[in-house]
């Protein structure tokens, strides 16, 4: 069986720990035009953070909230990770992430931070900053890769080519700082193999951890539209945890599975509609991994 995340932090925190999204306003450059315009096609107008706190209060009123919320799961006697979750987490001024950054490190219950962005958003200087605050607190940064093939990358307007991500995270190694790699798994165009191959070379780079989604279908999203049109069908349960389990057996011990699958907010779900119930499925994946 593969390492999860909450094991993970129990072994190196040495209590629960749980994770707070937060959002603090930032674009990405896949929408304000300096990429591209209208995002990933999968993307929703939240840019991933829909179940993130208001960006209008400011980062520890975010982290209050967040805390007030999970409370009953954590019953008090945790820790927490303060997660940069809505849009690319590292696409501003220096000065102004310092700033952030450090607020959401300063409570004593937050251990580290979880910063969620784009392998094209992070210059020098950025990652520089990063280093420098992980050795305060640990910083984990969260990429965007979701699939190595540059066809489905550029199909569904990804705005960089996948030796972008390598390059990113090989200086992000070289600097200390832990790396956790989004996979989703479904893209439009591709087949099993191709789904491996992304795994495959995601744990060859380096990658410290990995996060498998589900390709989800939201309202609003270019993505609905090409859906509502019958140019591609989602995977059924019993497809995604069959190469869910394919690409998990990829994955060496030392490497923290953070998710399973992903879920989205059930109001805008268009599809996969057996994806709506996150305890039912989440009974089924791990059934069906044990199996």
């Amino acid at each position: 069986m593969y390492q999860t995340l909450s094991s993970y932090y129990r072994s190196r925190f040495g209590c629960k720990v749980y994770k707070l999204a937060i959002d603090c306003g930032f674009t990405c450059p896949n929408r304000d035009g300096t990429v591209g315009v209208g995002g990933c096609r999968f993307c929703s107008s939240l840019g991933g953070g829909d179940f993130a706190e208001h960006q209008a209060l400011s980062v520890a009123e975010q982290l209050e909230n967040a805390k007030k919320r999970v409370s009953f799961k954590i019953g008090g006697k945790g820790k927490y990770i303060a997660y940069f979750q809505s849009f690319t987490n590292t696409y501003a001024p220096v000065e102004v992430l310092e700033k952030l950054y450090l607020e959401a490190m300063d409570p004593d219950n937050i251990v580290g931070l979880a910063i969620g962005t784009r392998p094209d958003c992070l210059p020098e200087e950025i990652v520089e900053l990063l280093a420098r605050l992980n050795r305060i607190k640990p910083i984990s940064v969260e990429l965007g890769l979701q699939t190595v093939h540059n066809e489905t990358a550029a199909a569904f307007n990804r705005g960089y080519e996948t030796d972008v991500y390598f390059d990113a995270i090989h200086r992000l190694k070289e600097a200390g700082l832990e790396v956790v790699t989004h996979i989703i798994l479904g893209l439009p165009g591709e087949n099993r193999d191709m789904m491996l191959e992304t795994t495959r070379q995601v744990i060859a780079a380096g990658t410290d951890g990995v996060k498998f989604h589900l390709l989800h279908v939201l309202k609003g999203t270019l993505l609905e539209q090409d859906y509502r049109e019958g140019k591609f069908s989602c995977l059924t349960a019993e497809e995604y945890a069959s190469v869910l389990k394919d690409c998990l057996a990829l994955v060496p011990d030392k490497v923290v599975v953070h998710r399973i699958t992903g879920d989205g907010s059930k109001k805008d779900l268009v599809a996969p509609l057996w994806s709506a119930d996150k305890k039912r499925v989440l009974a089924y994946l791990n059934q069906f991994l044990n199996s």
